[in-house]
């Protein structure tokens, strides 16, 4: 019985719900720095006098950085590891967002946010490879959207932070929190091992090895005496320099262009949504203190979302569940824009978050699985930094049109049509994924 086989029958247990947990960890803290920025915005914006447009290319900065983070971050993880990379972004932005606490102009705190975005672009498609190379297929879905499902509770974290820091102590501090996820390093380090498929594509078989002993002992599995341990052929070396040519060949390029239309669209709509929410509200006609309160129940809205994105992915499938979620989103956010009263505002607002970060979900579990294990970091890297190119665009589309009298309704119309015209691009050319093994979905 080879490696892989070994993983696959492995039951879940101790070690996945460890691994995903540590890794949910990590995850949160992305969402925590990327979130706060949506918060200190609207303070910033009158403290340094900024216009729209300004506050536009804040929001667009931190994409342009993740777009480049995760084609980077993905490449050096399919040739040096998926631990190493997961924890070097983890460090880099950290830093960066406690470097924005001292940002002395415009131009140095778009510097620092691009830091932050490098290091965050980085770590997402590393971090759901990692844990998509060790879960389960009964379970690997459900797995992906309980990880996304920390990134709610980041931002719900970073909603606390403004709402009972900013007010108090200023944005600087609220900057200088985002610098403490830095520490966690030590600890992924000590608990989270090297992806075993990973391993095996490098031919490092003893190294695989060791680690799969160590899981079946956690999970409690006894190995038959007279098992007969086959190496796994290393038919996955890479061994190709150009793996982004890989992506577009004959095998992968429909999956690719579906995956880069996907990532697009849920990326514009969310950057473009939340990172402005706080902010509209404001225009709206709330005080920040009350927009700040809307935001973060919207914001615990996403957590059930999670919860059932988790329990239909399964059930339903990816194709399902995703189309599902994005259409229904999609009628919240256009409701969600003509609202003229708080109980319609935060009603439709409340369901636009909770089928918006469900989808998000079902898109990191969808991902990763459609390619091969010598291209999946870089794979998932390319598909989030398309997508980064429309979190660029739609923040500062959101201001443009602010500045140019737009009122809340044509803007939320705008991101209806999006997340419809992704939800018919998937419907069409999706492949199920559902219940099948990594080797058995990517084979090209």
């Amino acid at each position: 019985m080879g490696l892989i086989q070994r993983l696959e029958r492995i039951p879940v247990g101790k070690f996945h719900y460890q691994l995903l947990f540590i890794t949910g960890l990590g995850w949160m803290f992305d969402a925590m720095d990327t979130g706060i920025i949506a918060f200190v915005l609207p303070t910033l914006a009158k403290e340094w006098s900024l216009t729209t447009a300004q506050m536009g290319f804040i929001g667009s900065m931190g994409l342009v950085g993740m777009a480049v983070g995760a084609v980077f971050a993905g490449e050096l993880a399919d040739r040096f590891g998926r631990k190493r990379m997961f924890m070097a972004t983890l460090v880099l932005y950290s830093v960066a967002t406690g470097l924005c606490s001292v940002a002395w102009s415009l131009e140095s705190l778009l510097v620092f946010r691009f830091l932050v975005g490098f290091g965050l672009g980085g770590q997402l498609p590393v971090a759901v490879t990692l844990v998509t190379e060790y879960a389960p297929s009964k379970v690997r879905g459900r797995f992906i959207v309980l990880l996304e499902s920390f990134w709610g509770v980041g931002w719900l974290l970073a909603a606390l932070i403004s709402y009972l820091v900013i007010p108090r102590f200023g944005w600087h501090a609220a900057f200088i929190l985002g610098a403490l996820p830095a520490l966690y390093v030590y600890h992924i380090f000590h608990r989270v091992p090297e992806s075993v498929r990973y391993l095996l594509s490098k031919g490092r078989i003893a190294e695989a090895e060791v680690i799969v002993c160590h899981i079946e002992e956690s999970c409690g599995v006894v190995k038959v005496p007279d098992e007969v341990f086959v190496e796994e052929p290393l038919a996955e070396v890479n061994t190709d320099r150009n793996s982004f040519r890989a992506l577009l060949s004959a095998a992968f390029i429909k999956r690719t262009l579906m995956l880069w239309c996907l990532w697009f669209g849920i990326v514009y709509s969310y950057y473009g949504i939340f990172t402005w929410l706080p902010s509209l509200m404001v225009n709206n006609g709330f005080t920040q203190l009350k927009s700040f309160e809307y935001v973060i129940l919207m914001t615990v809205a996403q957590l059930p979302g999670y919860i059932a994105a988790a329990y239909c992915v399964e059930r339903l499938g990816r194709k399902g569940t995703l189309v599902g979620f994005l259409v229904s989103c999609a009628i919240c956010a256009y409701f969600f824009g003509q609202a003229d009263n708080l109980t319609e505002i935060l009603a439709w607002g409340c369901g636009m978050s909770f089928f918006n970060l469900g989808a998000w979900g079902v898109v990191y579990s969808y991902t990763p699985e459609l390619y091969p294990t010598r291209i999946r970091a870089i794979g998932s890297g390319w598909a989030a930094a398309i997508g980064r190119i429309g979190g660029i665009i739609a923040p500062t589309v959101v201001g443009i049109m602010l500045a140019k009298q737009g009122n809340f309704g044509d803007i939320f119309a705008m991101f209806t049509g999006v997340m419809i015209g992704v939800a018919v691009i998937v419907a069409l050319f999706g492949t199920e994924t559902k219940g099948l093994r990594l080797d058995e979905i990517s084979k090209e």
